[in-house]
């Protein structure tokens, strides 16, 4: 089993869930974040005045996926979260020891 943890822009997450749904993944958690890559921030216009932001606001995905569902899982991502421009965000794939679903005590890909 696979974790992915994709961090994207945060207008992309309705395509990129519609994405992950029809890829037959089954599950995922997202949650609102800040943070910046190679980028460092940007510069903005706040009422007249140079402002840097230094964290941008993105949204965070976490799913796990059986490992045969793993490169449509990333293709999904990928084709649905990329605009070409600097700051379409990264993804991390790790391994999954085990995984139990806590109302039945089911274990392993049953529990995904």
């Amino acid at each position: 089993m696979k974790k992915i943890e994709a961090i994207i822009r945060t207008h992309k997450l309705e395509d990129v869930k519609n994405a992950l749904t029809v890829a037959g993944v089954q599950g995922m958690t997202i949650s609102h974040v800040e943070g910046f890559g190679r980028q460092k921030g940007h510069q903005e216009i706040y009422r007249g005045t140079e402002v840097k932001v230094s964290f941008v606001p993105k949204i965070k995905i976490v799913a796990v996926v059986q490992d045969a569902m793993l490169e449509k899982a990333l293709t999904a991502i990928v084709d649905n979260a990329q605009t070409g421009k600097v700051g379409d965000g990264k993804i991390f794939v790790s391994d999954v020891a085990e995984v139990v679903r806590i109302r039945t005590g089911e274990r392993g890909e049953v529990a995904i």
